[in-house]
């Protein structure tokens, strides 16, 4: 598989955020950079002040919206955890969960 071709397959991958990460509109910030880039899953924050998320779509289009998220200058990320998941050909659209 050549590099174009791995930057166009779909993967998921799960996230944790942590850093300024609530309170900023990061969530708000990441479904906005979700349905630019057509990205599905969900985010929300956790009772320990990190966000979490689980995102799907091409691997370019991830690595685009965590640049996004990087830019903003509200949001400060110190730490990302991301681990590959298995692909979720059911889901649909992008969800910030309460």
């Amino acid at each position: 598989m050549g590099e174009h071709d791995k930057k166009m397959s779909i993967v998921r991958e799960h996230f944790v955020f942590t850093g300024r990460v609530q309170g900023v509109g990061f969530r708000y910030k990441a479904s906005s950079l979700a349905r630019h880039y057509g990205v599905t899953g969900w985010i929300r924050n956790n009772g320990d002040g990190s966000v979490e998320a689980q995102l799907q779509g091409r691997e370019e289009a991830l690595d685009m919206m965590l640049q996004g998220l990087h830019q903003d200058s509200y949001i400060r990320i110190d730490w990302i955890t991301r681990e590959r998941m298995e692909v979720d050909a059911k889901q649909k659209g992008f969800t910030v969960r309460y």
